[in-house]
């Protein structure tokens, strides 16, 4: 969760055609050892879509971090799919409120858990390994979400706290309330994970959860707002 984009008054702005081919959502900001690169309104410019939990993950460290930014709509659903990784960066750039902890076993923590969702989880639902699934998409999703939250429910049990790592909002977070959000959407029975659900709960009444929630983004279609 490392690398992103960035472009500058040098460089032409990012083709989407190109970043359809690269297989990324590109992400823009400001970079403090290179170049600015904000649109003509002065902010960083997310491509994302709404339902994408890679580009949620980075609306959320957004918005914990108080950095307005300009979203640009990119649909998953045509011409290929693009992810984004870019959180790492976010925090090194703009440390405050941090998102990793300072105690160094609790940032190992953080960091554990965060590979775990978004390396050994997430991907499984991937429109890419979807479309190779074919019409047992459900069950394959539900196979592997449930795989992989047993694990995370037994790692939580011994570092949370009010949230997955003890009382402060960590990186760790950012990826857990999207993957139960994609845990819902396949119909995964939650029940046997209490502490990923209370975890989940008391996220979501965080502002910046709710603000970067897939049903209040610029291209969520009508159906799915709230």
């Amino acid at each position: 969760m490392s690398t992103a984009l960035v472009k500058g008054p040098s460089l032409p702005p990012p083709q989407l055609s190109e970043k359809r081919r690269q297989g990324h959502v590109a992400f823009t900001l400001w970079s403090e050892l290179h170049t600015q690169t904000m649109d003509s309104s002065g902010k960083p410019v997310l491509y994302s879509y709404f339902r994408s939990s890679c580009s949620w993950r980075v609306r959320i460290a957004l918005a914990l971090k108080g950095i307005a930014y300009d979203q640009e709509p990119v649909n998953l659903l045509k011409d290929g799919g693009q992810q984004l990784a870019i959180i790492q960066y976010l925090e090194e750039t703009r440390p405050n409120p941090r998102l990793l902890p300072q105690d160094l076993k609790k940032r190992a923590q953080a960091r554990m858990i965060s590979d775990h969702i978004v390396s050994g989880i997430q991907p499984l639902q991937n429109l890419t390994f979807l479309k190779q699934v074919g019409g047992e998409k459900l069950e394959w999703a539900q196979r592997y979400i449930t795989c992989g939250f047993k694990a995370l429910e037994r790692i939580l049990q011994h570092t949370a706290g009010r949230y997955c790592i003890g009382d402060e909002v960590s990186m760790a977070d950012l990826c857990l309330v999207p993957q139960v959000y994609n845990a819902e959407r396949f119909k995964v029975d939650l029940a046997p994970y209490p502490t990923i659900t209370r975890i989940n709960k008391a996220l979501l009444e965080l502002e910046a959860f709710q603000v970067s929630h897939p049903c209040r983004q610029p291209d969520t279609p009508a159906e799915l707002r709230a």
